[in-house]
């Protein structure tokens, strides 16, 4: 068991798959050592060991370790427990936690705005056909004034499946093309999405209605596999689908297959397994355009994790609730279907 004084809180890092150096800058490193005696570990997940030992005396975890009851009633101080993969796992008691009145806050809110940019810029690209035109001007061909299957995003209805973090950094960058914004949520009453000037519908009314939809729900327990093959027929032919959350919201094959018929253009930033194996079909299926999960992890957002966390845990120390983070909610966190943190550990690891 620790030999630290009783009274001294500790902070706890487990933040595998992140590197300690990426996500807490200096000057972040500095607050987050006022706030306790901070446990600094990097590299591989921390040993079971490791956590028991500072467990008695943690004020706030901040990594993906599994919190199980029993683990939690050896945590007599903790405070908050901060997921720096930005998911909320299933290795968490959050029952517990929200008995405790311990909150389980992810750092999801940064990947937000990097993913919303590129998502854009995927819609464009397949919209006016970009990608193809550099590919073939580069082989000696040219679609010189060739545009006849191109169309603007201007004055389309556009289509938003999901509207959490991501579709909320996204709006305001439609905003420009459309005043016609569809949104479904289930999650949302419509009520709410109506006083931020988007227009609820059905999920097959975002099919049906727009030229562009972006998928970007969450993975949950009601939504596995619900889009497919009708979804896509349903749309005018040419339109662009754009899946930038998790692959296992879609059929993936009805997805390819609507692309390959040019029935949609897809434009795909999520796989269902990744990394992305090398004899996967949609490497090759015409009418696409393929990201490897990099639609959010670029340099400049990775401290924005760190000064998350502490901004978060000085209000929490402080007797504030968390305001930076996002929190997981009782309700719905139990049927999110996260992918575990292992799954992505190799290429996690070796981003920049």
């Amino acid at each position: 068991m620790s030999s630290l004084p009783p009274k001294e809180g500790v902070i706890l890092l487990d933040p595998f798959p992140r590197r300690i150096e990426r996500i807490f800058d200096e000057p972040t490193r500095r607050r987050l050592e006022r706030l306790g005696r901070v446990i600094w570990h990097d590299g591989a997940p921390a040993s079971d060991e490791h956590i028991e030992r500072y467990l008695p005396h943690t004020i706030a975890l901040i990594g993906q370790s599994a919190l199980e009851k029993a683990r939690l009633d050896r945590a007599p101080h903790l405070r908050a427990v901060f997921n720096v993969e930005s998911n909320f796992l299933p290795n968490v008691d959050y029952a517990e936690c929200h008995r405790r009145g311990i909150p389980v806050l992810s750092t999801a809110p940064v990947y937000a705005r990097p993913v919303a940019e590129m998502v854009l810029g995927m819609a464009l690209s397949l919209a006016r056909r970009i990608h193809e035109a550099d590919a073939a001007l580069r082989v000696g061909k040219e679609y010189k004034g060739d545009n006849h299957d191109s169309f603007l995003l201007h004055g389309k209805p556009l289509a938003l499946v999901g509207f959490g973090n991501l579709g909320r950094a996204l709006l305001p960058l439609l905003r420009p093309f459309s005043r016609e914004i569809l949104v479904n949520d289930p999650w949302i009453h419509p009520s709410v999405l109506r006083e931020l000037d988007v227009i609820p519908v059905s999920l097959d009314e975002c099919f049906t209605r727009a030229r562009v939809v972006f998928l970007l729900a969450a993975n949950t327990t009601e939504n596995t596999g619900q889009i497919g093959q009708r979804h896509f027929a349903s749309m005018q032919k040419g339109s662009v689908v754009i899946l930038a959350s998790r692959a296992a919201i879609v059929n993936f094959p009805e997805l390819l297959a609507a692309a390959a018929s040019g029935q949609i253009r897809a434009g795909i930033d999520v796989w269902p397994e990744e990394p992305v194996p090398p004899n996967e079909p949609g490497r090759s299926t015409p009418n696409t355009l393929i990201q490897a999960h990099r639609a959010g992890s670029i340099p400049e957002i990775q401290p924005l994790i760190g000064q998350l966390v502490v901004d978060d845990l000085e209000a929490i120390l402080a007797g504030l609730p968390p305001q930076r983070c996002q929190r997981a909610v009782l309700e719905t966190v139990t049927k999110l279907r996260s992918i575990p943190v292992g799954a992505w550990s190799l290429s996690e690891t070796r981003k920049p």
